[in-house]
């Protein structure tokens, strides 16, 4: 087959095309304009390039209609040619996406962009976002905002700053009621609340997750809670590298309760094991951290409207916030010493 064949058989092919005919599920939850997430079991892929590019965010695969073909399939490139023509004409499920505002203008940097955006504010959108629908304690989010973490993103949306070793901006999840998404343009390292010289590590999918988890711990002193923003780049695991390999570090896996969190908690413990820290893997009750503590909150208002029919009735002493169980994985499974998630 010539070139212009195959270039114009990859025109006529998308990636979703090869995935859904595969058994795959779009993760309409999960995915944005740019970057839509498909699942199968534990295994996902992300398409990309408007449907012509994909990667696999457990390993460095990546690449064309074709190379998906064989990634899934394992066959050469003859066959991937003749299972490709075979999909053309396959229309895939579309969804259709809400375009956010403030689209960047030409010439403008990540820092600078991140710049012009206000910080939160009692009262303001974003904070009725994260205090509101998210649970979050305003003590909490008033810390996040004093660390320079916390934006107003479009719409009452949330954006979470990543940064690099030096603390520069690389870039933010964007999080919101009716959105969620990374910066266009931006690079995903790491998320960061708390002490920057802890020696205890928690790593958790999303800034949401990193923040209800500090939230239920009671923002646990010595603790850094940090953030993927759901990938595993390089500039991601070198950034880890850097603070597990701290005296007395403790590498803690708080990723979701799902088969996708189970991979990225085996991809923490491969680090700790290589750079000989400490291991740990806190599982979440509900399925992430801020369902977790949005059900703690519920449950704590109905105990509290019981109390006030009840005349007289004196409420139990609360001690320190602790997860509900079950927390930590079973011994001599995902717990242990000198032994800790996704590429982007």
């Amino acid at each position: 087959m010539k070139r212009e064949d195959i270039e114009n058989l990859k025109n006529q092919v998308g990636c979703a095309a090869v995935l859904e005919t595969a058994g795959f599920a779009l993760d309409a939850k999960e995915s944005t304009r740019r970057a839509a997430k498909f699942r199968q079991g534990s295994d996902i892929i992300i398409v990309t390039h408007e449907g012509r590019g994909w990667f696999d965010p457990l390993s460095d695969d990546k690449g064309d209609v074709f190379s998906l073909v064989s990634h899934l399939n394992q066959v050469g490139f003859a066959e991937c040619l003749e299972r490709v023509a075979a999909l053309i004409g396959v229309q895939p499920s579309a969804p259709v996406w809400s375009k956010a505002a403030g689209e960047r203008a030409p010439g403008v940097s990540i820092a600078e962009r991140w710049e012009h955006r206000r910080r939160p504010w009692r009262g303001s959108a974003t904070w009725k976002y994260l205090c509101g629908e998210r649970c979050l304690p305003p003590h909490l989010v008033l810390s996040a905002i004093d660390q320079g973490a916390l934006r107003e993103g479009p719409y009452g949306s949330m954006w979470a700053a990543h940064t690099d070793a030096d603390g520069v901006i690389t870039g933010w999840e964007e999080r919101g009621a009716e959105w969620r998404g990374f910066a266009t343009g931006g690079a995903k390292v790491l998320f960061r609340f708390g002490a920057a010289g802890s020696s205890r590590i928690c790593v958790a999918e999303a800034a949401i997750d990193a923040m209800s988890l500090a939230a239920i711990e009671g923002i646990r002193e010595g603790t850094l809670y940090l953030s993927t923003g759901g990938g595993w780049s390089p500039s991601t695991e070198a950034a880890l590298q850097i603070l597990v390999t701290r005296p007395d570090a403790q590498l803690v896996a708080v990723t979701d309760a799902n088969s996708q969190g189970d991979a990225y908690a085996a991809r923490l413990r491969a680090l700790a094991e290589q750079v000989g820290c400490r291991w740990q893997r806190l599982r979440p009750p509900a399925d992430d951290w801020n369902e977790a503590l949005q059900q703690r909150e519920k449950k704590k208002g109905e105990r509290q409207e019981e109390k006030r029919g009840v005349p007289h009735a004196r409420l139990p002493r609360q001690g320190r916030l602790r997860p509900a169980e079950p927390a930590l994985d079973p011994v001599g499974r995902d717990v242990g010493g000198a032994v800790g998630v996704m590429k982007d």
